[in-house]
């Protein structure tokens, strides 16, 4: 038997090795980690719009789509690629989904709690954005080589409460304080968003993805969407796992559009959109009661061209925005990181930061190795390619680093 001194002692001895032990835990750094690659070689057609997603057997699934032009061009459809598991190269590039005669075009996607992958992406009727209707494909088993087997076939139609007197008030609130007077041409396009924004059918259709879904705690999926018919934003919302949908009440910022939904820990959710307007600025805006209404959209500090953005939340309540921060072109494509749920970005780095091209429209997620991931539309006087990166945080917290 030990006598009390001794104890004591011992005690002592155990937890000075603890913290010792602890100490060096602390004191081992994780590595910056960075890897890149095109996911197909370079395309002389139109490729753009990525949407990326991790299946439950860990390998990730790109789509995006391809033609001969966007919304005048008949011949676009959805196309995707696979990255399987401790691979370096992305598979062969395969058809998604065709409707015959008709533009298929922006991606995104998703897999839920069940391993499903869900695809959003939207018809467009009479070559024209107003004219889209958003579809979803959803895959039980995505896994295999090429195209996953699809399950349902849905069109996802949405019949908002009639808004317009909201949008005409907020609208006229927008032109009371623009900086500088409007062309001809410019006021003509307002009185005719104007006729529109009263009509059903320009309520009703026009709505199409472009950034992921966001889940929330609850189950709930919101689908963000938004209208070129009068550059405003909305949420498709289901309750019941993507079997049905209903629409949020809009998010009146004209000009704010294509919206990344990330989700803080007192539940409010923000809405970073792409500048369609004149501020120059990524616009936000927030809800308190999970997606059905939103407040004013205001504007961030945040610099943008009039580009497609993403973001994620990261599983230590960090988050990570992907966008273009340059005042005009698409030229430099960043990386941001906030440690306050996006009150500061504080942190960024550059995916890309070139003279010429084009490098935009990015999707980002992060996979359940912990590694964050994006994928962009890459444009380049060679073609048109979808460009695949993957990071830690570490390596954004590194920032630039001076050429070698």
């Amino acid at each position: 038997m030990l006598n009390a001194a001794a104890q004591v002692l011992t005690v002592f001895l155990a937890i000075s090795s603890a913290i010792a032990i602890a100490a060096e835990e602390t004191a081992k750094t994780v590595s910056p980690q960075f890897v890149a690659e095109m996911v197909f070689p370079f395309n002389a057609q139109h490729n753009h719009a990525p949407g990326i997603a991790e299946l439950s057997n860990g390998e990730l699934i790109v789509s995006w789509y391809r033609g001969s032009g966007e919304r005048t061009a008949d011949d676009v459809a959805v196309f995707g690629s696979r990255l399987k598991p401790g691979q370096s190269k992305w598979g062969e590039t395969f058809l998604m989904h065709d409707t015959p005669g008709f533009p298929d075009c922006n991606t995104a996607m998703m897999t839920d709690a069940k391993g499903r992958l869900m695809l959003f992406w939207p018809v467009i009727v009479a070559n024209s954005w107003e004219s889209c209707l958003t579809h979803v494909k959803v895959s039980d088993d995505p896994s295999g080589d090429g195209c996953p087997l699809w399950d349902r076939d849905d069109t996802i139609l949405l019949k908002p409460d009639d808004f317009s007197g909201d949008a005409l008030h907020a609208l006229e609130q927008m032109l009371s304080t623009l900086p500088v007077p409007l062309s001809e041409k410019q006021l003509a396009n307002i009185d005719e968003a104007k006729k529109k924004v009263s009509q059903k059918l320009y309520q009703r259709m026009g709505w199409q993805p472009r950034c992921k879904p966001t889940v929330l705690p609850s189950g709930r999926i919101l689908l963000p969407l938004y209208t070129d018919t009068y550059s405003v934003s909305i949420m498709a919302i289901s309750d019941d796992e993507g079997v049905t949908w209903f629409a949020s009440k809009p998010l009146l910022g004209f000009g704010a559009i294509q919206p990344a939904v990330l989700r803080r820990d007192d539940g409010t959710l923000v809405a970073y959109m792409r500048e369609n307007g004149y501020t120059g600025r990524v616009r936000v805006c927030e809800s308190s009661d999970d997606g059905i209404t939103w407040g004013p959209v205001g504007v961030s500090d945040l610099v943008n061209p009039g580009s497609g953005l993403d973001g994620v939340r990261l599983r230590n309540g960090h988050w990570v925005l992907v966008h273009n921060d340059t005042a005009e072109g698409r030229n430099r494509l960043a990386v941001s990181l906030s440690k306050d749920e996006g009150r500061t970005w504080s942190f960024s780095r550059h995916l890309e930061d070139q003279p010429d091209g084009s490098y935009h429209y990015p999707c980002v997620m992060q996979s359940s190795d912990g590694m964050i991931h994006s994928v962009y539309s890459y444009f380049a006087t060679e073609g048109k390619t979808m460009k695949h990166s993957a990071f830690n945080e570490e390596w954004i917290l590194e920032g630039d680093q001076p050429a070698k």
